[in-house]
């Protein structure tokens, strides 16, 4: 009989393993989305709607998905999930209008919502020292988004857009079984009827739930939003062809699921306030070099006009967005160490919370980044949009974190008054 140090073990690789691959469906209109606006002929807007659709279902599941995991257990509601998304997938590669691929696509984002279901299946197999780790491995699957741009534009070169949803339903139904089999059920794990809707849905009136979920649709669905959009952004903005514009946009990606495991070691080792509070400061920085549109400009000099260009070329854009990849890894799992901290026994459901947020905001840009680009003319407005959005979290941040924890510190070390 198998010990429980290899099943907590063989149920992080193989859910890890099925989240890669549910990541990489998640993701592959990032890819074959960009045939399809050519073949469709869409603006920046529409574009933006056909890449964040699968995220709208992927997030709007995720608080549903939280809540059955507790009460059933992941492993039954990971394997149902897979399963129902293969048709779908499928059916991708017969659509033929705008409203077709809209459609399909919403039952496709389900496997989005597998981050909930195995976030908390994955984090109960280990002990609270452990949690952070064992989560930060099993995130590493956003890694799927990387593994996309690496394959599917040369099977979109060889084959056809079509072909990439059909691999990958074959794929996902070989995922599916693979998964029951290398996986286990724990009875401890499961609330059962011990817990009512109501006590899940509880967990929405603590603003901390809503604290973490902002900064989660920043780390995540920033994470989300970029990915759907680089490879579009390196084809317009530098000229790129579809396999070089995707590889390129794999630098984003690549750290943005890696690294999510050193996240979760950090976490667990100094505390998720500290490496979060880090990762926005370091966000907010390359979001401001990032926003900075292509631009020339003439200065009047005593020898006549001379004009310069300000712009980020390619090489430095790549640099400072795999920068910004790596400190979005590190965040992704560190607002999941603040829930495994503070939740404990409510992980699916908080985790569903926060993961709604997370891909509601990866649904949401992508459309925002297109309609900006639609009103103002600018590429560089994603970014301007987003260092905005971070500024934000940050003074949520200081004033309910950092400003409270400097006043106790100073309470702590103020000399007490004695009368003589």
């Amino acid at each position: 009989m198998a010990s429980q140090k290899y099943k907590a073990w063989s149920v992080v690789s193989a859910s890890t393993i099925a989240f890669t691959v549910c990541f990489m469906i998640w993701m592959m209109f990032a890819v074959i989305g960009i045939p399809i606006k050519k073949m469709l002929n869409l603006n920046e807007t529409q574009f933006g709607l056909l890449i964040a659709m699968p995220v709208l279902t992927g997030s709007l599941i995720r608080l549903p998905l939280g809540m059955w995991t507790d009460k059933l257990g992941g492993r039954i509601v990971f394997f149902v999930l897979m399963l129902s998304t293969v048709i779908p997938i499928w059916m991708i590669s017969r659509a033929t209008e705008y409203w077709h691929f809209l459609f399909t696509s919403l039952f496709v984002g389900i496997a989005g919502g597998s981050f909930t279901v195995g976030i908390a299946y994955c984090a109960r197999w280990f002990p609270k020292e452990r949690q952070g780790l064992a989560m930060g491995i099993f995130g590493a699957g956003n890694t799927g988004a990387a593994i996309t741009k690496l394959v599917a534009p040369t099977i979109v070169l060889a084959y056809g857009w079509a072909m990439v949803p059909q691999a990958y339903a074959a794929l996902m139904l070989t995922t599916a079984v693979l998964f029951w089999l290398f996986t286990y059920s724990d009875a401890t794990h499961i609330a059962g009827a011990q817990i009512t809707v109501r006590e899940q849905l509880m967990a929405l009136k603590d603003p901390k739930v809503w604290r973490y979920s902002q900064y989660y649709s920043i780390v995540f669905g920033g994470y989300v939003a970029l990915a759907l959009w680089m490879t579009k952004y390196y084809v317009s903005e530098y000229g790129f062809d579809l396999k070089t514009a995707a590889m390129l946009a794999a630098a984003f990606s690549i750290p943005g699921g890696m690294l999510r495991a050193v996240g979760g070691y950090f976490s667990d080792k100094f505390g998720a306030h500290t490496i979060t509070w880090w990762v926005l400061w370091i966000s907010l920085v390359c979001l401001f070099f990032l926003s900075y549109p292509q631009t020339d400009f003439t200065i009047q000099t005593v020898s006549g006009p001379s004009t310069f260009h300000v712009g980020l070329g390619p090489t430095m854009f790549t640099i400072i967005m795999f920068t910004m990849g790596i400190a979005f890894a590190i965040g992704k799992a560190s607002v999941f160490k603040y829930i495994a901290d503070d939740y404990p026994q409510n992980i699916g459901v908080i985790s569903g919370v926060v993961g709604l947020a997370g891909g509601m905001g990866g649904f949401l840009m992508p459309i925002m980044f297109g309609a900006l680009v639609d009103l103002t003319g600018i590429r560089s407005s994603a970014f301007m949009l987003m260092f905005g959005v971070v500024w934000v979290s940050l003074m949520w941040m200081y004033f309910t974190e950092v400003r409270p924890l400097d006043m106790l510190r100073m309470k702590k070390h103020r000399p007490v008054d004695t009368m003589e």
